[in-house]
């Protein structure tokens, strides 16, 4: 039988989120096709989310961008690491392809590296990208800040031009050069509430308000964390790895509660925006608080979806990376509900394009 090939960027863990809930739903759909994974994604992330019978493998095709932490972007560092990547394009490309004859792939799917879609287009088998932005439209941005900017955008967008089909996903950038293109409603799915569990694991009080802050990496000083500690009227929360020593922010490892029944867990969450946990709020109704994030294109994007479907409130930087929650926390309390809704069952769709492709 052929096989699945699906991609992952490592960028962030968005992409894995959203993979995984299109990854399960293929497992659904038809449980008897063999799915592989390659991405350079933490194993026990994935693994946290997936269905069982995926076969998952390290693998890294594109840099994305690289951050000092979840708000700040290095680009300096991005483009060396960019460099590096396409200064073994031919190689990686070839080993792709392969890869490709070697495991019988009938189907690429990537999200969104460049690099397996052209091993696919050379390999004559059907390639689908499915993302809401396109690496060629983030690079576009930096072209005056360095124009090897340029060099890269312009090879990615000619791979993009070819591939077969886009699964444009929901908060999406037009991504014109993709010719062919499906949208997607929203992929994510509620989690299930672990309160109880989730105290008897960290020692919280389940009593008070449950904010859980939602970053990779986020860096507060001994000052910000003695401010965080003065919210009496909160229990603040990180998932693992992300953890604060001596302060009141109790971080939970995955193995224990998945991220999605952390964040439906909680009361409301502080963030960056970003397309997963932006969807996971409106999965979960989840009131969210942003800060401002520089230096990338899919910030305004992410805003205006916010405004549209999520209870909301914003947090400056300044205030974020202070400790200062407690004005946004108020005005949280007092925002509206959101002035539109927008309809489930992307994965399930997606799904169903990809066996489609497989099976034609």
């Amino acid at each position: 039988m052929k096989k699945i090939a699906y991609y992952i960027t490592a960028h962030g863990y968005g992409h894995g989120t959203r993979s995984c809930d299109i990854l399960n739903a293929l497992r659904a759909a038809n449980p008897t096709v063999p799915i592989i994974v390659k991405t350079d994604l933490p194993i026990d992330f994935m693994k946290s989310r997936l269905s069982d019978g995926i076969d998952l493998r390290q693998g890294a095709f594109d840099v994305g961008l690289i951050q000092k932490d979840s708000i700040n972007i290095d680009l300096d560092a991005s483009i060396s690491a960019i460099e590096k990547v396409y200064a073994r394009e031919s190689e990686l490309i070839e080993q792709e392809v392969a890869f490709i004859q070697e495991e019988n792939i009938g189907v690429v799917v990537a999200d969104i590296p460049a690099i397996p879609l052209a091993a696919a287009q050379q390999a004559g088998i059907p390639n689908i990208a499915c993302a809401n932005f396109g690496w060629d439209w983030i690079y576009s941005e930096f072209i005056d800040h360095d124009p090897r900017w340029k060099t890269y955008m312009d090879k990615i967008r000619q791979v993009y031009e070819k591939t077969d089909l886009l699964l444009r996903q929901p908060f999406a950038e037009p991504m014109a050069a993709f010719n062919n293109q499906v949208d997607l409603p929203l992929m994510a799915k509620p989690g299930t509430t672990r309160r109880e569990l989730i105290t008897a694991t960290t020692g919280s009080d389940s009593k008070k308000r449950w904010a859980l802050l939602s970053f990779s990496s986020l860096n507060l000083d001994q000052g910000a964390l003695e401010t965080i500690a003065q919210l009496k009227d909160y229990e603040l929360f990180s998932v693992e790895p992300l953890r604060w020593a001596d302060s009141n922010i109790h971080s939970i490892p995955r193995s224990v509660v998945s991220f999605a029944d952390i964040l439906a867990s909680c009361d409301v969450v502080i963030t960056k925006p970003g397309f997963g946990i932006v969807s996971e709020c409106i999965a979960n109704n989840k009131p969210i608080i942003y800060s401002d994030r520089k230096n990338f294109k899919e910030y305004p994007v992410l805003v205006a979806s916010i405004e549209r479907f999520c209870q909301q409130a914003f947090i400056p930087n300044a205030e974020l990376y202070s400790g200062r929650f407690k004005r946004a926390l108020q005005d949280i309390e007092m925002a509206s509900e959101p002035p539109e809704q927008i309809k489930d069952g992307g994965a399930e769709l997606a799904a169903q394009h990809i066996l489609d492709r497989l099976f034609a």
